[in-house]
């Protein structure tokens, strides 16, 4: 945030899209070190942004703001208990910010993308990503485009009426 007002004098766009799923266990069995790491990544993290952010916004007299959350915003990952917390603290921080700035012309929005096709999950084994493409209706894993076309909607003046939302694009995981 402090290089592009640095480079460009202000800040009226940022997407704050970090994240770690982290390990694997059920939420009694979870270790304290790993809960620590996902919650200061992926909620922590966002909190960050968005404070300098806004800071920076205000300066400017508006702004945008898209903090990535996921899926698992609104549904449970069995066995991934920080991941899911995380996420659902970002979605409600998201609807906090939409709602108390939104006087002051800055907007947020939180994106939440189903499982979508990029190297991480390259990882998987073949039966581990079709078990993953059965929970989407759509048949399918999303692309990264599919996402960024969201993040860019959300980011332009065409939404120029949406804040504190929170925005699937999950190929109808959620749906089912």
């Amino acid at each position: 945030m402090t290089y592009a007002v640095k480079t460009f004098g202000r800040l009226d766009i940022a997407c704050n899209n970090a994240g770690i799923g982290g390990e694997a266990a059920l939420t009694g069995e979870y270790s304290l070190d790993g809960w620590k790491k996902v919650i200061d990544i992926n909620f922590n993290g966002v909190f960050y942004g968005c404070k300098y952010q806004l800071e920076a916004m205000e300066k400017n007299g508006g702004g945008v703001i898209v903090n990535m959350a996921s899926i698992h915003g609104t549904v449970a990952a069995p066995m991934s208990s920080a991941y899911t917390a995380a996420k659902h603290v970002v979605v409600g921080l998201t609807k906090n910010i939409g709602a108390e700035y939104g006087q002051k012309n800055i907007r947020c929005n939180a994106v939440g993308p189903g499982y979508i096709d990029t190297p991480l999950l390259a990882k998987l084994d073949k039966e581990h990503i079709n078990a993953l493409i059965s929970k989407h209706p759509i048949g399918r894993l999303g692309k990264a485009e599919e996402v960024a076309e969201l993040v860019l909607f959300l980011s332009s003046d065409k939404s120029s009426f949406m804040t504190g939302g929170y925005y699937l694009v999950d190929g109808g995981y959620t749906a089912v």
